[in-house]
């Protein structure tokens, strides 16, 4: 069972409409570089760079090397969170 602790970095990963919609991106279509997450979103690279870096650091995203390539998927929480996001967006 997570403490109080553990629970506010996951949330503090989702404080952001950008962030929500990189990890409903991902849920979608798994495997994205960069690029094609910042092509998703119509915004600016540098923005979408800091979004994935703080999702990865919640736990939410996994970072997957490929050569120069870095593709970017949902972790477990991740895809709870996703989960928690539909619910909630249908309630």
């Amino acid at each position: 069972m997570k403490n109080s602790k553990q629970m506010e970095r996951h949330f503090k990963g989702i404080s952001n409409h950008k962030r929500i919609d990189i990890l409903l991106a991902l849920d979608k279509e798994s495997g994205l570089n960069l690029d094609e997450i910042n092509e998703y979103l119509k915004g600016n690279l540098k923005t979408t760079s800091e979004h994935t870096r703080r999702l990865v650091q919640a736990g939410l995203l996994n970072k997957n090397y490929k050569g120069r390539n870095v593709l970017h998927s949902l972790s477990p929480y991740g895809k709870n969170f996703v989960k928690f996001i539909k619910t909630f967006q249908h309630s």
